[in-house]
C-alpha cells in the first residue's frame, strides 16, 4: 500500500502540472487536484465493482462523468465566478481525468477477474495492464488528432460541416458551459430527472409483474439522447438479434446452446463496431495527406454510391443472422 500511495502522488504531480499551466493559479489548481483525486476514488470504486460483479459493458462512465462534471462546475464556480472564461474547461479537464481512470478501473477489474478465473499469475496480468494503459495513453492523442484533422469532431466548422458526432461529449460540454453561463435549463434538467425515476419505477413495476418487457434506465436515456442515425442501426441490430433469438428458441434449441449462438452473433458484431472503427482511422490517412476530404470518393458520373452502400449493409445483416443461428453440429443455419 506504501507504494502504491507513493505512486498516486507522483502520477498526481504532472497532471497539478498541467491543471496549473491550464488556470495560472494555485488557489484554483490546488483544489481541481483535490477534486480529481477524491472522485476519482470513489468513481473509480464504482466502476471496478460494477465492472467486476457485471462485466465492463455495464459500466457507468457517462454517468460517472457528468456526475464529476456537475460537482467540479458547481466548486469550481464558487472559487473562479460566473464570468470566468477557464472554468468551463477547468470543470472538463477534471472529468476528462476521472473519465480515464474509471474507464481503467473498470477494465483492469474486468481482467483480473477473467485472470482469476482462469487461474493466471496476477503480478504479469498487472505488469501486462500497465503496458497496455501507457500504449493506449501514446496512441490516442495522435489518432483524436488525425480524425479531427480529417473529419472535425462534435462542433461543425466550415472545413468540416459534417463532423464525427460526439453526443457525450458536447453534452458534457454544454453542462459545464451551462453552470458558468447561466445558461443551463435546470427546468429541463428537473424534468429529466421526474422522467428517469418515472422510467425506473416503471421498470421495477414490470419486474414485479414478471413481463418480459423491460424498460431498463439506460437504456431509455440512451435512446433519448443519441441522434436518430446513431439509434437506427443500434436498434436494427437489437432487432435482428431478437428474431434470431427467436428463431432459436422456436428450433427447440437449449439455453446454453442459446447462449452460445448469442455470444457468436455478439463476437461478429463486435468484430464489426472494431473494423469500423479502424477502417475510419484509416481512411483519415489519405483525406490528412492529401487534403482532399473526397480523395476516395466514388467519380461523380456514377450514381449508385447510396445502394452500393446499403448493398453492403444488407449482406452484412445476413452474414451476422446466418453467425448467430448456425447449427453447430453441421455448420450450417438453425433450421
Amino acid at each position: 500500500m506504501k507504494s502504491v500511495l507513493i505512486g498516486i502522488l507522483l502520477f498526481t504531480l504532472p497532471l497539478w502540472a498541467l491543471y496549473q499551466v491550464i488556470v495560472g493559479s494555485l488557489a484554483v489548481s490546488l483544489p481541481m487536484t483535490i477534486l480529481m483525486i477524491v472522485t476519482g476514488f470513489l468513481f473509480c470504486s464504482v466502476s471496478a465493482y460494477m465492472a467486476g460483479l457485471v462485466g465492463s459493458s455495464n459500466n457507468p462512465v457517462s454517468g460517472i462523468t457528468i456526475a464529476t462534471i456537475l460537482f467540479s462546475a458547481v466548486v469550481l464556480l464558487l472559487l473562479m465566478g460566473p464570468e470566468s472564461e477557464i472554468g468551463p474547461v477547468a470543470a472538463i479537464m477534471i472529468g476528462a481525468v476521472v473519465c480515464c481512470a474509471a474507464c481503467i478501473a473498470g477494465d483492469n477489474l474486468q481482467d483480473l477477474k477473467c485472470g482469476y478465473l482462469v487461474g493466471a499469475t496476477p503480478w504479469r496480468q498487472q505488469v501486462m495492464l500497465g503496458i497496455g494503459a501507457a500504449s493506449s495513453a501514446l496512441v490516442m492523442a495522435p489518432v483524436l488528432n488525425l480524425l479531427a484533422q480529417a473529419y472535425g469532431i462534435g462542433v461543425p466548422t466550415e472545413a468540416h460541416p459534417n463532423p464525427l458526432l460526439a453526443p457525450q461529449a458536447t453534452l458534457m460540454a454544454s453542462v459545464s458551459k451551462g453552470l458558468f453561463g447561466g445558461e443551463l435549463p435546470w427546468g429541463m434538467i428537473a424534468i429529466g430527472a421526474l422522467i428517469g425515476v418515472a422510467i425506473v419505477i416503471l421498470d421495477e413495476t414490470l419486474k414485479a409483474k414478471g413481463s418480459t418487457f423491460r424498460t431498463p434506465v439506460l437504456a431509455v436515456a440512451v435512446g433519448i439522447y443519441l441522434p436518430i442515425e446513431l439509434m437506427t442501426p443500434i436498434f436494427l441490430g437489437g432487432l435482428l438479434g431478437f428474431i434470431a433469438e427467436r428463431h432459436l428458441k422456436r428450433s427447440g434449441h437449449d439455453a446454453s446452446r442459446l447462449e452460445r449462438s448469442g455470444r457468436r452473433g455478439l463476437l461478429f458484431a463486435a468484430g464489426m463496431i472494431t473494423g469500423e472503427a479502424l477502417m475510419g482511422i484509416a481512411i483519415a490517412v489519405p483525406i490528412v495527406t492529401s487534403g482532399s476530404a473526397d480523395v476516395l470518393a466514388l467519380p461523380s458520373s456514377l450514381h449508385f454510391g447510396e445502394g452500393l452502400g446499403l448493398a453492403v449493409l444488407v449482406l452484412l445483416a445476413v452474414f451476422l443472422y446466418r453467425t448467430a443461428t448456425r447449427d453447430e453440429s453441421n455448420g450450417s443455419p438453425a433450421r
